[in-house]
């Protein structure tokens, strides 16, 4: 294979993978506020609201570093 398209096929994984990292870690603040809220605090829905918002915000910040990336090539 020629460099040029094993670079090709690595940079098309990373930004394939991209969409699974935003919905898993919208995924895993929305778990983690729900846990808190009905487990622990008893304080439903803010930690909820809290915790998804976390988990929207690390999922941009994914993207952002994907952009970062792109730009560095």
């Amino acid at each position: 294979m020629k460099k040029e398209s094993l670079r090709t096929l690595k940079d098309l994984a990373y930004y394939s993978s991209l969409g699974l990292s935003v919905v898993l870690s919208t995924f895993i603040g929305l778990a983690v506020g729900i846990y808190l809220d009905r487990r622990v605090f008893n304080t439903t829905p803010w930690l909820t609201l809290i915790f998804l918002g976390l988990g929207i915000a690390a999922g941009y910040r994914n993207i952002g570093f994907a952009i970062k990336k792109s730009r560095k090539l």
